[in-house]
């Protein structure tokens, strides 16, 4: 596990305030004082269209309530390729294929993977555990179907950011528990992992740079049916009883993010379980830097961060021009 700066905070990153004060300009109420639809309508952040892909192709596959919508992104080489199953962030609420799209494209072209990136039913229209279930169908349709996508059977990683680091980590626990299908790694952007508002990084950061407690504790209402399921580990990963046999990891959190101690608290965990991990901590950064990494330089260094892992743990070698 990567070593977290002990000395005196980095102050926040010129391009994050920029950010910042894009989204503060934009914003007319705190989201948690909206409705979901109200919040789904909001267009918030100055994202960027990413690389041109190969193949793309939009399609549904079987659920446990209804079709689940899936967009594969395959790259130009030729296959076949490991496969890197994406969630995307938006807590449980919002978020959809589009908002994962930049970030989708630039991993299938940095890793050389097919991205699958799955469209989850969303809270509270459908409610824990309804979107830990869709990402857990899709893990398994993608092992049963890898030769329709080009992948190679058997090397199969799960990935999210936020909201979906929490299912990614939750989809890996349920493979575990319910005796597979495989997988080899999980990456974990900034996860939310319990909704425990006490740690440290919510007082310090929560009301600066956020998401807030309040945007939070909003979150979760929505994504939770009771108080109960708080306790249940594919809810809360840092619940489970234990964390042995579980793929390895690559945490990734910033330093002024809210979600920063409970993304490290769970890489932590995952250590003691035996787990191979790498924390990695980036100084200066907010939620969502990995998101915005055409903005945010240190987002782009965290995405070559996880090319180079999944390159390294699914054994796709670089091309020369690297």
């Amino acid at each position: 596990m990567a070593s977290l700066t002990e000395e005196t905070e980095m102050s926040l990153d010129p391009q994050c305030q920029e950010v910042l004060d894009y989204v503060r300009a934009r914003e007319t109420a705190p989201l948690y004082t909206l409705s979901p639809a109200e919040v789904r309508q909001l267009r918030r952040l100055p994202l960027q269209p990413g690389p041109s892909i190969f193949g793309i192709d939009d399609l549904r596959i079987p659920g446990t309530a209804s079709d689940i919508p899936i967009r594969v992104y395959t790259p130009s080489n030729k296959g076949p390729f490991p496969v890197l199953i994406w969630l995307h962030g938006g807590g449980w609420v919002m978020g959809n294929l589009d908002l994962a799209d930049g970030t989708c494209r630039h991993l299938a072209q940095s890793t050389q993977c097919v991205v699958v990136s799955v469209g989850y039913r969303l809270a509270p229209e459908c409610k824990y555990p309804a979107a830990v279930e869709d990402a857990y169908a899709a893990l398994r349709w993608v092992s049963e179907n890898s030769a329709k996508i080009a992948g190679i059977p058997g090397s199969i990683a799960v990935g999210g950011e936020s909201s979906g680091g929490n299912l990614a980590a939750a989809a890996a626990l349920m493979a575990r528990d319910l005796g597979g299908p495989a997988i080899v790694f999980q990456l974990l952007i900034y996860p939310v992992i319990e909704p425990d508002f006490t740690r440290e990084s919510y007082v310090e950061n929560g009301s600066r740079y956020g998401p807030s407690v309040d945007l939070m504790r909003w979150f979760w209402n929505h994504y939770l049916r009771t108080e109960a399921d708080a306790l249940e580990p594919y809810a809360s990963p840092i619940r489970a009883e234990s964390l042995r046999d579980l793929p390895p990891a690559l945490v990734i959190t910033g330093e002024y993010d809210a979600l920063r101690d409970e993304g490290e608290a769970y890489a932590r965990k995952l250590q003691e379980a035996g787990v191979p991990v790498t924390l990695s901590r980036y100084d200066g950064m907010i939620h969502l830097f990995f998101l915005l990494s055409d903005k945010i330089d240190k987002g782009q260094m965290a995405l070559n961060e996880a090319a180079q892992a999944l390159r390294t743990t699914l054994q796709i070698p670089w091309p020369a021009e690297f």
